[in-house]
């Protein structure tokens, strides 16, 4: 990857969270948070 591609991806992620925050008062990010750590349980199951 390089540097170039990383900050354009970098400012992408950045802009995507800003805009969730102001447009949805964040709720977006919690609730993809949440699924995010059932899924890391999930899978510790498995170990």
């Amino acid at each position: 990857m390089t540097n170039s591609l990383s900050i354009i991806l970098g400012t992408l992620l950045v802009g995507a969270i800003a805009f969730d925050a102001i447009a949805n008062g964040g709720d977006s990010l919690v609730f993809l948070g949440k699924k995010l750590y059932e899924l890391i349980e999930w899978l510790a199951f498995w170990r």
